[in-house]
């Protein structure tokens, strides 16, 4: 129970359902914050809710697990050039894996969130597939869930649209039902941002911008590791008035290289090895799927290749994915249905 109103109407779906819940919220930060779900004020929403619902609630203390596995990597993989997604990795490494482990050991059947996303049985096997209401679909962030995480998660509102979940906690009378969504990243501080936070954590490289195809210095960053490839916002359009995108990050040399869009667009996306993981059976060379980079991402159609190394070659091109972002990838016939994800490479891409 982050103290949001998925999660609150979650917990309260089951309790109608005579499931017997405890509500658990995780103390995450320790620093400051003001935004996302570790703010003293949504811990209190939790509380008041787990009380009108009539259950138990607890909140268990991960801060020093969040900041070995999602705050440390997420300052190490900018000081590399790298783009993380910290909100992936705290569902990987924090509430389905940490807080599954300790629910094992109190005894409980299952986990239960509030992510917008369902979990199927299909041939006998646990699968997971987009929510119902696509505009808030949450399937791309839980990714990296394999069969034995799928069997002991349940999803209660993914069948439901957000207008639908907000309905639910007006009708049973929670605080949270008109609660705005969370958007940013829990542990920066909305008010400061994220150029404020890296900079009390590592040193932030100066960077000339250059067009790509002119050699011509366009402008100038005070912090060329929070450029990230396709970015747009930010860059000035070229000479000719053509908006142009990051194509390229050289913290070595202090130069960011941008493009037009046609010249940054893509048709591979290699894949960190290491990283891949499938939902199920192993994916073979060759297997057809579909591939989304980012929340709420485009889904492009390609193969997959490998694996030396794993990539996938997109069948039309596109905006290219920048390192340490993850590819979650559904399957070619429902379209709904993930099968796999992995982290991009350093290589990112070849070029169309």
């Amino acid at each position: 129970m982050s103290g949001g109103v998925d999660s609150s109407v979650a917990a309260a779906l089951l309790v109608e359902q005579g499931h017997d819940v405890v509500g658990a919220t995780l103390k995450l930060w320790g620093g400051e914050s003001d935004t996302g779900c570790c703010s003293v004020s949504d811990v209190d929403d939790a509380r008041r809710v787990a009380q009108v619902l009539g259950v138990d609630h607890h909140v268990f203390n991960y801060t020093e697990e969040f900041n070995r596995f999602v705050v440390d990597p997420f300052v190490a993989d900018h000081v590399a050039g790298r783009t993380p997604n910290p909100c992936i990795e705290c569902n990987r490494h924090i509430k389905f894996d940490v807080l599954f482990d300790r629910a094992r050991r109190l005894g409980f059947d299952a986990v239960a969130t509030g992510h917008h996303a369902r979990v199927r049985v299909k041939d006998g096997r646990h699968v997971l597939v987009r929510g119902a209401d696509e505009a808030k679909d949450q399937s791309y962030v839980l990714g990296y869930l394999n069969e034995e995480q799928l069997a002991a998660l349940v999803l209660p509102i993914g069948h439901l649209t957000k207008a639908e979940v907000r309905a639910e906690a007006e009708r049973l009378g929670l605080r949270t039902w008109d609660k705005p969504d969370s958007q940013d990243v829990c542990f920066i501080e909305s008010s400061k941002g994220r150029e404020a936070f890296l900079a009390d954590r590592m040193t932030l490289t100066s960077a000339d911008i250059v067009d790509a195809a002119s050699g011509e210095v366009v402008g100038h960053t005070e912090a060329a590791e929070l450029m990230t490839i396709g970015q747009r916002r930010g860059v000035v359009p070229g000479r000719d008035g053509v908006r142009r995108y990051v194509q390229r990050v050289d913290l070595t040399s202090r130069r960011v290289h941008v493009a037009t869009l046609e010249e940054i667009l893509v048709s591979t996306i290699v894949l960190e090895s290491e990283s891949l993981t499938f939902a199920r059976e192993p994916l073979d060379d060759g297997a057809r799927l579909i591939v989304q980079w980012g929340a709420h991402g485009r889904a492009v159609p390609g193969t997959l290749r490998g694996p030396s190394p794993w990539r996938v070659e997109l069948d039309t091109p596109a905006r290219p994915v920048a390192p340490g972002q993850s590819v979650v990838m559904y399957d070619a016939e429902d379209g709904d249905a993930v099968t796999g994800a992995a982290v991009v490479a350093p290589s990112v891409v070849g070029v169309a």
